[in-house]
């Protein structure tokens, strides 16, 4: 490596040595509440389109989360989270293109 990159190095490895304990406590402790509130509206009585949609607004916040803090991406170099999101992308555009393929599995079968 040449000294840029081991400055850099150094830099992240100093900045992940000086994270409290107390912000992963608090993190811990907004999932736990979003988990309980989830929890909360799989036993009401609403409009599934509107539960559906509340829970995956409150998932998606905890997935940024728990990425963000618990897998120290909040704390990365931006080079390695542009990579981690082009991989999001190029996986649900995958997806996007496998699943009408899935499809195809209902109109199997016996009749």
């Amino acid at each position: 490596m040449d000294a840029m990159q081991e400055e850099l190095v150094l830099e992240v490895a100093e900045q992940h040595r000086h994270h409290a304990k107390s912000q992963f406590f608090w993190v811990w402790g907004v999932l736990l509440l979003i988990t309980a509130v989830e929890v909360y509206l799989g036993y009401q009585n609403m409009n599934p389109v509107r539960m559906l949609s509340i829970l995956m607004a409150l998932s998606i916040v905890k997935a940024a989360l728990i990425i963000g803090y618990f897998m120290h991406m909040k704390f990365e170099v931006s080079r390695m989270k542009w990579l981690t999101m082009a991989s999001l992308v190029m996986c649900l555009c995958m997806m996007s293109v496998f699943f009408p393929d899935a499809m195809r599995i209902l109109s199997l079968g016996v009749k």
